[in-house]
């Protein structure tokens, strides 16, 4: 019999607990910073961004959307963990750009005749990538309970070359002006 997905990942945890484990960390992100990113599998925040463990809050979701639940969980960063900055990425070639809400809960109505239910959810599909991501840092900007002070960021990841494009970020004094191209 073949091991099934989960057996798998119980086997990799354990070599990775006996050969990769960095030690007790920190609750607090060392550098504190929060990022908000797709949950797309082609994306390995932690590397494509150089982040090692304890260094960030990583949050993912379907777009990288400003979901009240991300929003809930960047509050938490800051105000309990102390993080400082928040990065928003999404990402070329993302699913989201491929369907409307309204024709995917139409879809789910009918496969399981749960229309009310389907109706019920917003899935935050959108139609131009660059707007999203500017919507997603004015929302997070403009949050009544995340402090003025707090820097956002908003950045595509570009899964053909690896590299990120601004689309919101400015450097600040000191700061290598390469990324701001």
């Amino acid at each position: 019999m073949n091991a099934g997905e989960t057996e798998k990942l119980l086997k990799a945890n354990e070599e990775y607990a006996k050969k990769e484990f960095p030690g007790r960390q920190p609750g607090p992100p060392s550098r504190r910073l929060a990022v908000l990113a797709c949950m797309d599998a082609r994306l390995t925040v932690s590397k494509l961004l150089g982040l090692k463990t304890g260094e960030a809050h990583i949050i993912r979701n379907a777009g990288g959307i400003a979901t009240d639940d991300a929003i809930r969980s960047l509050i938490i960063s800051n105000e309990l963990l102390g993080t400082k900055e928040f990065a928003v990425i999404n990402h070329t070639d993302c699913g989201m750009l491929t369907f409307k809400d309204n024709e995917l809960a139409e879809r789910l109505a009918k496969k399981y005749g749960r229309a009310e239910d389907a109706s019920r959810i917003q899935f935050y599909a959108f139609s131009n990538l660059e707007n999203n991501v500017r919507e997603q840092v004015k929302k997070i900007k403009e949050h009544p309970l995340i402090p003025k002070d707090i820097r956002v960021s908003g950045f595509i990841y570009d899964v053909d070359t690896g590299r990120l494009r601004n689309v919101v970020y400015e450097p600040q004094v000191g700061a290598s002006a390469s990324l701001a191209s």
